[in-house]
């Protein structure tokens, strides 16, 4: 009959359209899957981290979920439907050996995201020890006594072992270093008056034997004393340099004292001839010299004084009127 080939061309549109209608809703019902997902761990605090899944239409909240390596089946955590992106986990010290798998999904309402997975974890190998704490540095002429606390509290089987690295602070640094199970060690045999510096680290020896090397401390700095005796034998060489000094300075005086005349000649300056004699002597013709060759020919004025007593009044003014012709004699004369 014509309808019958219409019937089949009709059942089989159904059949192929049927199946793709019904993956398009289910795609519509998942979410994207976190991602970033990563185990961190520090001295044994364990925990799992994503980055957030954002979608339209509400909040997201997450599950995680684990498994062991001996036990094949996922279980739950106490991380389901929670809302942030991180979730602790297993944080007792008998499940430290063990090798762990986690997984983690978005959740909205009925839409759920893909799982996924994270690779083996196994604490005693994976986690990261980080540096002890400096309590205290004790300063003495040749060592540092040192004090520190572990990362974390001692727990049965587990050995803590502690690496000093040390140093002089100068341009070339030869490090050395000492190993001890003690918190409270001393680095030895320093040179005094010197900065050292040092940091620790520590070495967890586990159950299974392996060797975990945890973080460095800052590096802490310290400057050695002197030794009483090294103090006593600078107080010595002080009080010899300021005896030697006031020895120097008594004999420096007492040298200027002796000898202060012959001090007072060498410091005079020397002697020397006038200028207008030396010059008269390597000229004598020079005619300004005759004034001085003829100075003994003008006429000398020569004044007697004589007391007389009752009559010095009038011998005085005899002896001005005398004085006064002799000046006018010489004045003319001169004219």
């Amino acid at each position: 009959m014509p309808w019958r080939p219409l019937l089949l061309f009709l059942l089989v549109g159904i059949f192929l359209l049927g199946p793709a209608r019904a993956s398009g809703a289910e795609a519509s019902q998942h979410l994207p899957a976190p991602k970033d997902v990563m185990v961190y761990s520090s001295n044994f605090r364990n925990s799992l981290r994503w980055s957030p899944v954002e979608v339209d239409g509400g909040s997201v909240s997450y599950t995680v979920q684990f498994k062991t390596g001996a036990y094949n089946k996922w279980s739950e955590i106490n991380c389901t439907r929670i809302t942030q992106t991180e979730c602790s986990f297993l944080q007792s010290a008998n499940v430290r050996r063990w090798t762990i798998f986690l997984r983690v999904r978005a959740e909205m309402g009925p839409r759920t995201s893909a799982w996924v997975e994270t690779d083996p974890f196994v604490a005693e190998r994976n986690t990261t020890i980080g540096p002890p704490k400096v309590n205290s540095v004790i300063v003495s002429s040749d060592s540092l006594l040192i004090s520190v606390t572990p990362p974390f509290g001692p727990e049965a089987g587990y050995l803590f072992q502690y690496h000093a690295s040390y140093w002089e602070n100068t341009t070339i640094t030869t490090k050395k270093e000492i190993k001890t199970s003690d918190t409270l060690f001393k680095i030895k045999d320093l040179k005094q008056s010197t900065l050292y510096c040092f940091t620790v680290r520590v070495e967890l020896m586990t159950y299974l034997d392996v060797q975990l090397i945890g973080l460095q401390t800052v590096p802490e700095c310290y400057r050695t004393t002197i030794s009483e005796a090294a103090k006593a034998g600078y107080i010595v060489a002080i009080f010899m340099s300021v005896g030697l000094l006031l020895i120097v300075i008594i004999v420096g005086f007492f040298c200027l004292w002796r000898n202060q005349k012959a001090i007072k000649y060498l410091s005079q300056p020397p002697l020397r001839i006038p200028s207008h004699f030396e010059e008269y002597l390597t000229d004598p013709s020079m005619p300004h010299l005759e004034v001085l060759e003829n100075h003994d020919e003008d006429p000398q004025d020569l004044i007697t004084v004589v007391y007389a007593g009752e009559g010095s009044s009038a011998y005085g003014d005899m002896l001005d009127a005398n004085t006064c012709s002799r000046s006018s004699s010489s004045s003319r004369d001169v004219t």
